[in-house]
């Protein structure tokens, strides 16, 4: 009985850590983007995986501290895919007492409609998905779109347009939509994957799979992050570097004439005289 006791409460030790750990890295993300503002009403996109309810989490657990005030409504889009288990996010929320919204909207038939069997289903669904979203902030006064990417999506998002879009692009941390309309944000920038699948597992979040395209082999993504993690286990921290490089941007040595004019360079005046 002692040893399992001990246990335990190493266990609970680890756990309050890792907690700790996950505030402190939404907190700072939240800081250093100014993601949340006095007054904010923000749509906490919850799509039933376990980055969505971890980012629910932290932030209900920030906001009974935070220095500014600001509210919390949890939206979920229902595309209809069949054997979805509609009951059990409404049961979640309304269990931790967090206001909701649930959007009905067929996505999923459209997508199998226009879609090859076999094809990935991921980008028109995400249209879709974000479409219905951002139409509902705006209609009903939010003045944030919070979404549930962490730091290991940013790296994958990176290395996917560098592969197959030829562009060094990722995933920001704050951003304004094209029509000016939404700000988006993402407070898990700084939280690793590996953290968030043990506090999802130790938080007992009631997960819904995405049986539209999780069950599709050889996705992109998927190659991307075996690729990556194979390359954090050979060599321990490297995804953190590569985060940080996404940090510290030096244009001038890159080869992007629209952000550096490397036309008109020319040595220095004072140089040329001498």
């Amino acid at each position: 009985m002692s040893a399992i006791s001990i246990d335990d409460r190493r266990q609970q030790r680890e756990f309050n850590k890792l907690r700790k750990r996950l505030r402190r890295q939404v907190g700072q993300a939240i800081e250093d983007f100014n993601m949340i503002e006095e007054g904010d009403r923000i749509m906490v996109c919850l799509s039933g995986g376990k980055d969505s309810y971890t980012m629910l989490d932290i932030l209900l657990s920030l906001q009974r501290s935070a220095p500014v005030g600001f509210e919390l409504v949890a939206v979920n889009l229902d595309q209809k895919q069949p054997g979805f288990p509609a009951h059990v996010l409404p049961e979640y929320l309304a269990e931790r007492g967090v206001p909701f919204h649930v959007i009905e909207q067929d996505t999923y038939s459209v997508v199998k409609q226009i879609v090859p069997e076999g094809k990935t289903m991921c980008s028109l669904c995400s249209r879709l998905r974000r479409g219905s979203l951002y139409t509902f902030a705006a209609e009903n006064g939010m003045t944030k779109i919070a979404l549930g990417h962490h730091r290991d999506d940013m790296i994958e998002t990176m290395f996917l347009n560098m592969f197959y879009g030829s562009k060094i692009k990722s995933m920001p941390p704050k951003l304004r939509t094209d029509d000016g309309r939404h700000i988006v944000i993402r407070p898990l920038a700084y939280c690793n994957e590996p953290d968030i699948e043990v506090y999802a597992a130790a938080r007992e979040f009631p997960i819904i799979p995405c049986s539209l395209c999780g069950s599709q082999e050889n996705l992109q993504r998927q190659a991307i992050k075996k690729m990556l993690r194979s390359w954090e286990r050979q060599n321990p921290g490297r995804l953190e570097n590569i985060f940080r490089s996404m940090q510290h941007i030096v244009p001038s040595h890159l080869a992007d004439g629209e952000l550096f004019d490397f036309k008109r360079l020319r040595v220095a005046e004072e140089s040329a005289k001498s």
